[in-house]
C-alpha cells in the first residue's frame, strides 16, 4: 500500500471542504492521518477523496467523508472513552476513532467482510476489538459503554444497545427506513431512560437484526 504526495494531497483538500463544512479540527487530523484509498479497490484509487459513499462489497458501503466526520462529531469522543460501533464494514470509521484515542470494540455482520476489515486493520497498526456477530445484540459481555455509533439505518433505537450504555452515555443513530435521521441518544438513568436529538437526515445501508 503506497501513500504518495498526491494522495496526501488530494486528502487535504478533503480535509479543507470538511473544514468549511464545521468539522473540528481534531477529527480533521485524525483524517489526514488516514489515508481513505486503503480502504477501497484500488480501482477507486484516484476518487477514494471525493466526498462520497463507495460500495465495498457485500452490499455495504463505505459513508462519505462527511458523514463519517459529522457522526464523529455528534459522538464527542474523548481520549480513553470505550466505545461501541455496530457496523465495522470498510474499518475506516474505526481506525478514526482509534486514531482519536478511544476504544473500539466493534461489530461486523458480514464475515466476508470482517474476514477483510480485521486484517487491515491490523495492518495499519491499530488495535481494536473486532467481533463478527449481531450488532442489535451489542456485546453485554464487554459492557457498560461510554459511547455507541451506529454506521448503518436502524428502522428503531435498539434498546439491547442502549442498556449497555452507561448513565450519561451518548449514542449516535441514522434511524428510519429509507432516509435515515441522525438520532443522538443521551442515556439518562440505568432506568434506560433517554432524551433523543435529530441532526439531519442521512442514507445508508439497512441494519439488519440476526441476519449473519
Amino acid at each position: 500500500m503506497i501513500d504518495s504526495f498526491k494522495h496526501k494531497g488530494l486528502r487535504k483538500k478533503l480535509i479543507e471542504k470538511l473544514r468549511g463544512k464545521g468539522i473540528e479540527p481534531k477529527i480533521l487530523d485524525a483524517f489526514e492521518k488516514i489515508p481513505r484509498h486503503f480502504f477501497l479497490d484500488s480501482t477507486f484509487d484516484e476518487i477514494a477523496y471525493e466526498d462520497r459513499a463507495f460500495a465495498i462489497g457485500c452490499g455495504q458501503t463505505i459513508s462519505q467523508p462527511y458523514t463519517v466526520a459529522f457522526q464523529t462529531q455528534l459522538l464527542e469522543v474523548k481520549k480513553g472513552e470505550k466505545i461501541l460501533e455496530i457496523g465495522t464494514g470498510s474499518g475506516f470509521q474505526t481506525c478514526i476513532l482509534c486514531e482519536m484515542g478511544a476504544k473500539v470494540f466493534t461489530i461486523e455482520r458480514q464475515k466476508t467482510l470482517f474476514e477483510k476489515t480485521k486484517s487491515l486493520i491490523k495492518l495499519l497498526g491499530y488495535t481494536p476489538k473486532c467481533f463478527f456477530g449481531d450488532g442489535y445484540a451489542g456485546l453485554p459481555a464487554y459492557g457498560p459503554f461510554d459511547k455507541v455509533i451506529v454506521t448503518c439505518g436502524a428502522p428503531n433505537i435498539p434498546m439491547a444497545l442502549v442498556d449497555q450504555m452507561k448513565p450519561g452515555g451518548k449514542m449516535v443513530i441514522p434511524v428510519g427506513e429509507d432516509v435515515q435521521e441522525m438520532n443522538v441518544i443521551t442515556k439518562l438513568d440505568k432506568e434506560n431512560n433517554i432524551s433523543t436529538e435529530v441532526q439531519g437526515s442521512f442514507k445508508f445501508v439497512p441494519m439488519l437484526e440476526k441476519k449473519i
